[in-house]
């Protein structure tokens, strides 16, 4: 089946990675349930999916929240009667030394980039455990290796890394597997707010010569919610181009 019919929640979805996600699989055949905090955003990529005649729902809360998580479920619930595909997607950062770094840019970071994820998956394992079926794909970062001035966002994803792990063992006797995907660079918003000469300077660290794009990401994240990668579970998969294998 691949992961046709399948309903997919992706959270932070509005635009980038997320965008290039929810475009995969919708165009694999998935109901699609997108999800940001800005609505006009996630509402006219939710009109641009179903005008390319594929399913698509949104909602717009802070799942970072308890009632944002479990609001967005129970919108997947409502309005396509499942959850079978999570992806852990949203995701921000507050790059400082760690010196100038402010308890503030520290907990929104580890709230947004790691609590958002507890709350979404422990709302949505519930009807997963029911139907026996499930794929959780968290959205990481080769920063989670370590990455100076990064010392919130790269502790975030390596929480984002041992969360996945755990939840492949709890999960796994309910045929629900969890895996995670660690991209390198990405040509996203995060990125081209960079200046043109530090965008140049960090792509010739790509082993391959390029950045990624969205649908890089997305294709990695289709090949976990496939139905036939149900003997995965608990991985990390870099999307980099390579940066992973040195010390970059």
């Amino acid at each position: 089946m691949g992961v046709k019919d399948r309903v997919a929640l992706i959270t932070g979805s509005g635009q980038g990675i997320g965008e290039g996600i929810a475009r995969s699989l919708a165009a694999a055949g998935a109901k699609v349930v997108l999800n940001d905090v800005d609505a006009q955003r996630v509402a006219s990529l939710c009109d641009d999916i179903k005008a390319s005649g594929h399913e698509a729902g949104y909602y717009v809360g802070d799942i970072s929240t308890k009632e944002g998580a479990t609001g967005l479920v129970e919108y997947a619930m409502d309005s396509f009667s499942g959850v079978d595909i999570l992806v852990n997607n949203a995701g921000i950062a507050r790059d400082k030394w760690l010196v100038k770094m402010s308890e503030e840019d520290w907990d929104e970071v580890i709230r947004v980039n790691l609590k958002s994820q507890f709350l979404c998956t422990q709302a949505a394992v519930g009807p997963m455990m029911q139907a026996s079926y499930g794929r959780i794909v968290n959205i990481g970062s080769r920063a989670w290796l370590g990455g100076a001035g990064q010392a919130n966002y790269s502790a975030s994803k390596g929480a984002v890394v041992s969360f996945t792990r755990t939840l492949a063992l709890e999960f796994a006797k309910y045929q629900i597997t969890a895996n995670a995907i660690a991209p390198g660079l990405v040509d996203s918003p995060l990125f081209r707010s960079l200046s043109p000469e530090n965008q140049e300077k960090l792509t010739r660290t790509v082993p391959v010569g390029r950045i990624g794009s969205p649908s890089d990401i997305g294709h990695a994240v289709r090949f976990f919610a496939d139905d036939d990668s149900w003997y995965i579970t608990g991985q990390v998969l870099y999307v980099c181009g390579g940066r992973s294998v040195g010390a970059y």
